[in-house]
């Protein structure tokens, strides 16, 4: 035993110290091979994927999609917000600022035209009260008009937010009068009608159409709301909307 002691220790000092140093190197050498490290992860894409996925998941009422809208008017397509919002309500916290609305969901802002009717006015030379029955009631306006996309989807087969957006681009005037006083006398002139302006007014005028309607006859007001916004987007001359813009735009060719 003593014999085969000495012959390893012998073994050993006659090893070669290269030969220890590549041993080493390659034991090493596999370590950092075997060793990888996550990559690392940038926070702010992977927000926004996240971002994108639950846009791209959002549906209007849970039932319509966003995507496939399309806006025709150039002039307009700035102005009409599509944000994918289930069901649309912010509280304003920006409504000081300037064009703040261009950050408004479109069918929101149908919510707070509606919610701001008005508290009458005449149809067929009847003077009709409306009681401001909605103002304030956002979570009501926001079911009524939910239940007329539902109609406006049945009647048609189509997405009812391009049946809305239909109504409006052809319900919006392109031209207006304005009175201009020249020394004494005050004259109506003819102006153009800026974009913001043009989306203003025809959301009016159908939330107008759509309140009076209901009162002056025996609708509901969900009955009222899909048929102004069905006959708007056909351009038919039944519809309120379309008779205003009409008359808007007779009225400012006249003053020209």
């Amino acid at each position: 035993m003593a014999e085969e002691e000495k012959e390893k220790i012998a073994t050993k000092k006659t090893e070669n110290p290269e030969a220890k140093d590549q041993k080493i190197a390659g034991v090493n050498a596999i370590k950092e091979e075997t060793i990888v490290e996550p990559a690392p992860k940038d926070t702010n894409l992977v927000k926004a994927q996240k971002i994108q996925k639950v846009a791209q998941a959002a549906l209007l009422f849970e039932k319509y999609s966003y995507d496939d809208v399309v806006i025709s008017d150039i002039s307009l397509k700035n102005y009409i917000n599509l944000k994918p919002l289930e069901y649309p309500t912010t509280l304003r916290t920006d409504s000081q600022k300037m064009f703040s609305k261009i950050n408004i969901n479109i069918i929101e802002r149908l919510e707070n035209s509606l919610m701001k009717g008005g508290t009458g006015g005449k149809i067929s030379g009847k003077v009709i009260r409306t009681k401001g029955s909605l103002q304030g009631k956002k979570l009501k306006v926001m079911h009524l008009i939910e239940k007329a996309f539902d109609k406006v989807h049945k009647n048609t087969g189509q997405n009812p937010i391009q049946i809305f957006i239909n109504a409006l681009e052809n319900s919006a005037p392109i031209e207006d009068t304005t009175r201009v006083r020249y020394g004494g006398i005050i004259s109506n002139v003819a102006v153009d009608v800026s974009a913001s302006r043009r989306l203003d007014i025809a959301l009016r005028n159908i939330a107008y159409a759509t309140i009076i309607g209901a009162f002056a006859s025996k609708r509901n007001f969900v009955d009222t709301l899909s048929n102004e916004i069905i006959l708007a987007a056909k351009n038919d001359m039944n519809s309120y909307a379309i008779k205003r813009k009409n008359e808007i735009e007779r009225m400012a060719r006249s003053a020209k």
